[in-house]
């Protein structure tokens, strides 16, 4: 029998070595990935290869019987499982099934507001990396007491690098340490190198840490594997490219009843306990004949595959053993997130694909999903098994996973298990339990879905805008909030929109150099798996850079949300709560385009005292005021998303926080400006910089090397240039005086502008100010001694005619 890993071995030189059995246990395939070119496809485990129920569940029971005679009845009896979604899901399930008395949990990429995370970490060679952890019994990690925690059993299908691992240890050690861990994998596959990192854990924090597996071995890999493995992807996918694929006409499925326990959870996402293990077991007899009378009876059901639903395996997987039981002919595997290359061939793990949208609704916006080696299985039936969260129109539409199952086997049918959500913890404070996802584009936003989440709720049929002379004049009398009305959008001229595109060919490799900077310096220095959280709407288009950097770089997909920030309000509460909800606030990562005199970075401060666990800290690109450590540089230079509005920005207005629109848990407003889809250069500023990351990741490393070094702690120069200027002018506020050319071009554009300052000599940086100052008649004056390329003044007394800083007219004196 051909060995299903002979053709990526043969054309890219990767080998498995070690225990004989490896080649029983994986087959190889190649992915779309820069971070790892193959894919590791186990015959075993039930997720891409089709398999007999009773051999992926036997597989991982007898990895949870082992455990048990390693730990002795004692210390299993207080031990925890943790699987990792969504591949070892039912994995882990299955070895807590073997401990016999253990409860068990997995981590999920689906967040529940009404659930508090206790914790999360990255898996980096994933698709999709961030893991959060959400047991419905806060004392889950507990057990046996704070003081005595039992054993904590990590489960994974693979053991590689080992990274997945130790990011978890090093989270849930910080949170609840114990004596004990055992690591869990159908292989073992690391490289010495990577067990001297784990014994390096065990020995700095003085745990025990055992690995139990069926397998192993290591991978060899030539070092230029990356780079052959996504050209041999871009060669097949040509080769495929408009190849019709085989189509049957699709059947309506036929909805099966279960018959599902009241109030039994359908998996581990919140916690499964040995009471709900023994519950499902007396239940499965029953809702297999259910299944069997549905389909009409074992002659009609014919071959059958069980299907389950990306985390959702361990339900399906046992609904599948229990018809196995009976004497049907089954086989079992799962739907995934994970694209992967198909090719037809026998020495190849991934025969064929079957593509459709996703249609659970998830946190990380829409994207396809897939089916391994379903179509061409030669099954009679397909029963789908989903959660009920994931039963909606997407399922069921033309292009959906039921319509294309359709078309790889004669008979399709449902089953829906429904999806176990934890009712809300009891509080002091009286909140409410669901806040809106984030609005995503295209919907709000002409950015990728995936670039960003907006924390915001869409005031587009609202109309705030106001011209710019009435909102100054009614903002410097205390008759209204700046943020409470928007200016009317500012239409480039061609003159003008030729300056940005000028600005823009000059600057963005020094933008790309920034930021490179900006997110090494997160990665290393502020959190492993950072959740980026831009200050809408100028740290936005940074934060879309920062994540597309994260994923060229390092293959990481970065969670990225907007939220609103108001001078003299504060922070989004409800959005920070959202965030509290659904991540770890100690990964949170503010972001920011550049410091003025660092207004902004005070109120942060001031916000979050209320909420204890975020940093305050700014990451920004741009810090001339020197206020805050973590940035790309300290020079005030042209921006190019500064010289633009919304244009530049997703088309999204700035945020808005008005009493009558804005209630006590609704999240700040902002509009999207879809009329003016024709003069967006949102998603091209983005690409345009992403295009210059390779020319400067040496540039980058060397300046993230000597910033290690530096003394990067505030001066806050800014701050004390900007109130001699206030005195210096007659101003005598310093929120009247905007440094730096990102504040300066927002003048310019949304106030009623006095004066500029110009630092002489700074011309390649001010062309667009000057231009804009002409537009508005707006005297610049050139100065010798400003700490910024230029400063803008906006007028300090402004009243329509005035022209003095007094708010007298003086220009016929």
């Amino acid at each position: 029998m051909v060995w299903t890993g002979t053709w990526v071995s043969d054309r890219l030189g990767i080998e498995l070595a070690g225990d004989d059995e490896l080649r029983g246990l994986l087959g190889l395939a190649l992915r779309r990935n820069p971070k790892r070119a193959h894919l590791l496809v186990s015959g075993v485990l039930g997720k891409h290869v089709p398999q007999h129920p009773s051999v992926v569940h036997d597989h991982g029971v007898g990895l949870g019987r082992r455990v048990r005679a390693l730990l002795g009845a004692d210390a299993a009896a207080r031990a925890v499982v943790l699987g990792y979604a969504e591949t070892a899901t039912a994995l882990g399930h299955a070895v807590a099934d073997g401990l016999e008395s253990a409860p068990y949990l997995h981590s999920t990429r689906r967040p529940v507001a009404s659930v508090p995370s206790a914790g999360g970490f990255e898996e980096s060679h994933s698709h999709a990396t961030s893991h959060l952890l959400l047991p419905e019994d806060p004392a889950f990690f507990d057990r046996g007491g704070e003081t005595d925690r039992g054993p904590l059993v990590l489960v994974d299908d693979e053991f590689s690098t080992g990274n997945t691992v130790l990011n978890t240890l090093r989270d849930l050690h910080g949170r609840h340490p114990r004596d004990h861990y055992v690591i869990v994998a159908l292989v073992d596959m690391r490289a010495p190198g990577d067990a001297g990192r784990l014994a390096a854990f065990a020995e700095e924090t003085g745990a025990r840490i055992d690995v139990v597996a069926h397998a192993r071995g290591t991978v060899r890999v030539p070092e230029d594997v990356l780079a052959r493995g996504l050209r041999l992807v871009e060669e097949q996918d040509s080769r495929t490219a408009g190849t019709p694929a085989h189509r049957r006409p699709a059947a309506p499925p036929t909805r099966l009843e279960l018959g599902w326990p009241a109030g039994l959870p359908d998996g581990g996402r919140h916690g499964f306990t040995p009471d709900h293990r023994a519950r499902l077991r007396e239940a499965l007899p029953a809702m297999a004949s259910r299944i069997i009378d549905g389909l009409g009876g074992p002659e009609q059901a014919g071959r059958v595959l069980v299907l389950g639903f990306e985390e959702l395996m361990y339900a399906p997987l046992v609904l599948a053993r229990a018809l196995e039981e009976t004497g049907l002919d089954v086989r079992f595997s799962t739907t995934t997130r994970s694209p992967v290359l198909a090719v037809d061939d026998p020495g190849y793990a991934i025969r064929t694909r079957l593509t459709f949208p996703a249609h659970d609704d998830p946190a990380d916006g829409p994207g396809e999903r897939y089916a391994y080696n379903v179509a061409g299985g030669g099954f009679d039936t397909v029963l789908a098994v989903v959660d009920s969260a994931a039963d909606t129109p997407a399922l069921h539409a033309p292009d959906g996973l039921l319509a294309r199952l359709g078309t790889a086997a004669p008979r399709v049918a449902l089953a829906v298990v429904p999806a176990h959500t934890p009712a809300p913890r009891t509080s002091d404070r009286q909140e409410p339990t669901v806040l809106p996802a984030p609005l995503r584009g295209p919907d709000f936003s002409s950015y990728e879905p995936d670039d960003v989440g907006w924390l915001l709720q869409d005031l587009s049929a609202v109309r705030l805008e106001a011209p710019v002379e009435e909102r100054e004049e009614a903002v410097q009398r205390g008759g209204a909030h700046y943020a409470e009305s928007l200016p009317v959008e500012y239409q480039p001229t061609a003159e003008y929109q030729e300056l940005y595109r000028e600005a823009l060919a000059g600057s963005a490799g020094r933008i790309a150099r920034a930021v490179g900077t900006v997110t090494e310096l997160v990665l290393a220095e502020r959190s492993p798996r950072p959740v980026l959280v831009s200050l809408a709407r100028a740290g936005t288009p940074v934060g879309v850079l920062m994540r597309r950097w994260a994923r060229h770089r390092h293959g990481r997909e970065l969670p990225h949300y907007a939220v609103s920030i108001v001078r003299g309000r504060g922070i989004d509460a409800n959005a920070l709560r959202w965030l509290a909800a659904h991540h770890d606030p100690a990964d949170v990562v503010f972001v920011d385009g550049w410091t003025g005199k660092g207004a902004i970075t005070r109120e942060l401060a001031d916000a979050l005292a209320e909420f204890p666990g975020f940093d305050p800290e700014i990451a920004v690109l741009a810090d001339p005021g020197s206020c805050v450590r973590t940035h790309g540089t300290r020079e005030d230079f042209l921006i190019p998303s500064a010289c633009l509005n919304s244009t530049v920005s997703g088309l999204i207005s700035r945020t808005v926080l008005r009493a009558d629109l804005v209630g006590p848990h609704d999240y700040h407003g902002a509009k999207f400006y879809r009329e003016l889809a024709g003069t967006d250069v949102s998603r091209a500023f983005v690409a345009a910089v992403e295009a210059r990351f390779d020319e400067v990741t040496d540039a980058v490393d060397q300046q993230v090397k000597e910033s290690a070094s530096a003394d990067r702690a505030p001066t806050w120069e800014g701050w004390a240039a900007v109130e001699r200027i206030s005195e210096e002018q007659g101003i005598h506020d310093v929120n009247l005086v905007k440094p730096g050319v990102g504040e300066t071009t927002r003048v310019l554009l949304r106030r009623v502008p006095w004066k500029i300052l110009a630092r002489r000599g700074a011309d390649a940086d001010l062309a667009h100010i000057r231009l804009l100052a002409e537009q508005r008649g707006v005297p610049v004056e050139e100065r010798d001694d400003l700490p910024y390329t230029c400063v803008g003044l906006i007028h300090p007394r402004y009243t329509r005619g005035a022209t003095g800083a007094d708010g007298k007219a003086v220009g016929s004196a």
